[in-house]
């Protein structure tokens, strides 16, 4: 098999068994839980709420370390995970790009691949109190906006080499802390 043929970033070959170098396959795939075969990007999501659930991870400085640290670690291992299985979807996630993005997805990211919504989580919590209002409805938001992509997300996810993968759901996590922010100031405005 010639390396150069995924470089690209497309699909590898019918019947391919790609070998993915460790640390990135760990990190990209959110300590593994993106390879649950269904809704992948939703069990990512989970593990970066219960990393954010350490203590002392809501300080917005060490949440924002955490965004920044994870976002750059995210396009290192997300490019090298791409590399080796290119845009590979499952099938919820063929499903999803299908009913909500008019089914673009030859730059889509890999369904293993989940680092993107590890930080995305973190970035639609930023600057929030560590409540479970606040994680619910962040959680929520932010699958929202990861699956419907509003732009400029569906552009940016375009970009090669891991950025994409990272940057889309860098603006879903800014659209999400924008809902949950307002979320958060009506539900503390009418006395929850």
């Amino acid at each position: 098999m010639n390396s150069s043929n995924n470089s690209t970033g497309g699909d590898p070959p019918e019947g391919f068994s790609p070998r993915i170098p460790f640390v990135p396959n760990v990190i990209a795939t959110g300590l593994f839980s993106g390879y649950i075969p269904w809704t992948s990007g939703t069990f990512g999501t989970l593990v970066g709420l219960l990393f954010y659930c350490i203590p002392g991870a809501e300080d917005p400085f060490v949440l924002g370390i955490m965004v920044v640290v994870g976002f750059f670690v995210g396009v290192w291992s997300s490019a090298r995970v791409a590399a080796v299985v290119g845009h590979r979807l499952t099938r919820s996630a063929e499903l999803s790009k299908q009913l909500f993005q008019q089914g673009e997805h030859a730059t889509a990211d890999p369904s293993i691949v989940v680092i993107d919504e590890i930080v995305g989580i973190w970035i639609t919590l930023l600057f929030l109190p560590k409540t479970i209002p606040v994680m619910i409805i962040g959680f929520l938001a932010f699958r929202v906006f990861d699956i419907l992509k509003p732009q400029p997300a569906r552009n940016l996810e375009k970009i090669p080499n891991g950025w994409g993968i990272m940057l889309d759901d860098v603006i879903a996590g800014i659209y999400a802390n924008i809902v949950t922010q307002l979320a958060w100031f009506l539900w503390v405005r009418m006395g929850f």
